[in-house]
């Protein structure tokens, strides 16, 4: 089922989300080498849990911890270890809060220390990937308009597209309908309509597509090895157009 949702509750959905983008912010300027994977993942749960919210991955379906941290060629779901963050890495963070009922959910691949320009290029063709989905999220558009944007705007730059994650629609779950893929053809999938909430969230691999899940249960691997980068917003769809809730806020 689809949901149409009231202004006072896009604004509730917004106020998660708003938690979460702000989260990562902070996480910003610890993501530095020799810092501990756990750590980032304590810092963000006590920093949701100060703004009266909850971590929503903790316990979902049985995920030990408060954020996905996925480094070089883990796509997404890497649980945070004991592992220390090194120099030329990637790594991509998701998180999720809920607060008063509903959800919000965002991520971020980030740089530690300083990448190579092959690592820097993934990770912002990624990005510029998810703005080109935004722009299609409007009313009487289709979910295939999102898919095709991410993937028509990748490809050419020899990068895949994973098929087996999605994102999402959002709301009193974290995760609802419509399912939300990275690739499609134009005017296809179901019809947007205002009142939608969905999160974005393109997936893309500097190699092939293939991926696997790693002997944890959780992370998601690239099948060569090769490194994954992943951004993800929260958006409204309004009679005007899509609006960004994910955005990390001003004060």
């Amino acid at each position: 089922m689809v949901y149409t949702r009231s202004n006072r509750e896009i604004n509730l959905i917004s106020k998660s989300c708003q938690i979460v983008a702000d989260t990562l912010e902070m996480l910003s300027e610890f993501i530095v080498p020799g810092m501990s994977v756990l750590d980032l993942d304590k810092k963000a749960e006590n920093y949701i849990i100060s703004c009266g919210a909850r971590p929503a991955f903790k316990g979902y379906m049985g995920f030990p911890s408060t954020l996905c941290i996925s480094i070089d060629d883990a796509v997404v779901h890497g649980i945070p270890s004991n592992e220390v963050l090194k120099e030329g890495q990637i790594v991509g963070i998701d998180c999720g809060a809920e607060l008063d009922g509903y959800y919000g959910d965002h991520a971020r691949t980030f740089p530690v220390g300083k990448i190579s320009d092959e690592k820097l290029n993934l990770m912002n063709i990624t990005q510029a990937s998810l703005y080109k989905a935004i722009e299609k999220a409007i009313p009487g558009n289709y979910v295939g308009d999102i898919g095709h944007a991410v993937q028509s705007y990748v490809e050419p730059f020899g990068y895949s597209v994973v098929r087996e994650l999605v994102g999402h629609g959002i709301g009193e779950n974290l995760h609802e309908d419509p399912q939300i893929p990275n690739y499609g053809k134009p005017n296809a999938g179901y019809k947007l309509h205002a009142g939608m909430c969905i999160a974005i969230e393109p997936m893309i691999n500097l190699g092939s597509k293939e991926i696997y899940t790693s002997k944890d249960g959780w992370t998601i691997l690239t099948s060569d090895g090769y490194p994954s980068a992943h951004f993800e917003h929260t958006i409204a769809i309004k009679e005007d157009g899509p609006h960004i809730l994910s955005k990390v806020s001003n004060g």
